[in-house]
């Protein structure tokens, strides 16, 4: 594993395991890895909730898929992989992008999860920074405050509350889901 040089996307990616915790919650900014703090319970919750959610629109809406984790190599010379919790294709052939480490390829979505104070730091950048490189909708999940914020390019960000809906609108047509379920324990952990 480099040291001192930047790393390229393609050599984090063969060396990633070599990281703490197995380079689970490492991300590459600028060519040089950074550790984030492990997912809170709270943080996978919303994820396992937004997953069934999407996986239910796929089965009964236009199609698509999640993929979860996947690493975006969405900058190049330096080179920045950023692996959001959740994404969804509603382009391409049908999981291509599923068994992959990394890819180029954008997601229809990005989803955030703002669960602990180094995954919220920097975070307007962040979703400016999806929505700039090609991603059409972009979801913030707020464990904390129960609340997703919604953003597409060129328009200001939409707060939702946990008794409101979140839809997909003209990107994700057909998806809605309440927000508060987003943040339930699920049922089967019970």
């Amino acid at each position: 594993m480099p040291t001192d040089d930047l790393f390229t996307a393609e050599q984090f990616a063969a060396c990633r395991h070599e990281l703490p915790d197995g380079g689970r919650w490492t991300e590459l900014h600028a060519g040089r890895p950074v550790l984030l703090s492990p997912p809170t319970v709270e943080h996978g919750n919303a994820v396992l909730n937004l997953g069934k959610a999407l996986a239910e629109f796929s089965q009964h809406g236009p199609g698509g898929y999640a993929c979860f984790e996947l690493g975006f190599t969405i900058a190049r010379n330096p080179d920045t992989v950023l692996l959001p919790p959740a994404c969804f294709f509603m382009t391409g052939a049908m999981f291509a992008e599923s068994d992959k480490i990394l890819t180029e390829a954008r997601p229809t979505l990005v989803v955030e999860v703002a669960s602990s104070n180094d995954r919220r730091r920097g975070m307007n950048d962040r979703i400016g920074g999806w929505l700039n490189w090609g991603v059409s909708l972009a979801w913030l999940l707020d464990p904390h405050a129960k609340k997703v914020h919604v953003f597409e390019k060129g328009r200001d960000g939409q707060p939702l509350g946990e008794h409101e809906m979140l839809t997909g609108r003209s990107v994700l047509p057909g998806f809605q889901t309440s927000v508060g379920n987003l943040f339930n324990e699920p049922g089967w952990y019970k």
